[in-house]
């Protein structure tokens, strides 16, 4: 087929299948598979397998000894695009909160542990490939779905995974919800954590205050020449997120620390941010004292850019969100998503692709109900217009 699939079929499909999604996200969402939970997010990634496979899936676990395994399953089509799907099986919450908060529908919202993020978005993934078996859609050259089990601890072992699956796929998309308003996202800041560490010289903060050097004095003077570095370029933020130093009031400071977020849209912005920072801390700011900065930008997460690809994304989603009856638009954050690793590899990416929620993280997180068929036929058009090329 090389024409995308009739709206009313996808729809159709969808609507008649509602009731089965909400059936799968309850059973996703009463797994406790908070990330260091290793059987419960393999409990995750067994069910996930287990469907990829009924969908003609080949499927592969990227073991892990500690944390869950990772999940990569690959299908090929009659196209000649290769489509990558990115979600996680991992949440945030301990084990007990499943049990003790079972999903419920409240209105025109879905809550439960999970659901928005991001449960209902694997969900997606898996009912959007549905659809277009239904509709005897297979125009794309592969579809590759990764569904790693790290995505909300720092420490990741999944990273040259999603690079490698991204290498093969010429699109990708990811699962995490929309926006509360809608937005899906087409632009995420580069985030690189930093310390800086002052050492100065101990003394009698009484008898002999003169014979010390306080290394908080000298980083405080340092913390307000890098406040000044906010806004260097349009999008740059510094905060400074955490501050120690010394021991107790009667002695002057030795040695002191403060832990910094830098961000910034453009990863050349954040080069020059990271040039700036190593300037200002070069020399000293208080004399007898010694600065140490541990800055290591390639170890950062990467900007996810709107590229001149990803604007054409963009408006595909647009398009066809409007043939679907709704309007989406295309929204920059600040916060971090696995999507960044994707477009490090130089691979057209969108983000948020899933259906309609917010609030994640927290006793109220919710999926919008009216979200889920809409937003799953516009992932299902997505797949079938990038794969027609």
């Amino acid at each position: 087929m090389n024409r995308l699939p009739d709206n009313a079929i996808l729809l159709a499909y969808l609507n008649n299948h509602l009731d089965h999604f909400l059936a799968d996200l309850r059973t996703l969402t009463a797994l406790e598979a908070g990330t260091h939970h290793k059987p419960g997010v393999d409990a995750v990634q067994d069910w996930l397998q287990a469907r990829l496979e009924r969908l003609g899936f080949t499927c592969q676990r990227d073991r892990q000894p500690v944390l869950g395994d990772n999940l990569v399953a690959s299908r090929t089509g009659q196209g000649g695009r290769r489509i990558m799907l990115l979600g996680h099986a991992d949440t945030v919450f301990p084990v007990g909160t499943a049990a003790a908060r079972p999903l419920t529908i409240q209105g025109a919202n879905i809550l439960a542990p999970g659901a928005c993020d991001m449960k209902a978005g694997l969900l997606t993934g898996l009912y959007a490939i549905a659809a277009l078996d239904a509709a005897g859609f297979t125009g794309y050259g592969a579809l590759n779905f990764l569904c790693v089990s790290d995505e909300e601890v720092h420490e990741r072992c999944s990273l040259p995974l999603i690079r490698q699956v991204a290498r093969q796929s010429d699109v990708a998309f990811t699962l995490e919800a929309a926006r509360a308003n809608g937005d899906i996202v087409t632009a995420r800041k580069t985030a690189v954590w930093a310390k800086l560490r002052v050492f100065g010289k101990a003394a009698h903060a009484g008898v002999e205050p003169e014979k010390g050097r306080s290394a908080i004095v000298g980083l405080l003077r340092h913390l307000l020449a890098i406040d000044k570095l906010n806004g260097m370029r349009e999008g740059v933020t510094v905060n400074i997120g955490r501050i120690e130093g010394g021991t107790q009031p009667n002695v002057v400071a030795e040695a002191a620390l403060a832990e910094l977020d830098l961000r910034a849209w453009r990863t050349q912005d954040m080069l020059d941010l990271a040039a700036a920072l190593r300037a200002e801390t070069a020399i000293p700011a208080l004399p007898g004292t010694r600065t140490e900065l541990e800055l290591d930008v390639a170890s950062g997460m990467p900007a996810m850019e709107r590229t001149p690809a990803v604007a054409r994304l963009e408006e595909l989603a647009q398009e066809l969100a409007e043939s679907l009856g709704f309007t989406v638009k295309g929204a920059s954050t600040g916060g971090a998503s696995d999507a960044s690793f994707v477009a490090a590899e130089g691979v057209p990416v969108l983000d948020g692709l899933g259906p309609v929620g917010g609030l994640d993280h927290s006793p109220d997180e919710y999926v919008e109900l009216d979200s889920i068929v809409p937003r799953t036929a516009l992932l299902a058009q997505m797949i079938a217009a990038v794969g027609i090329g």
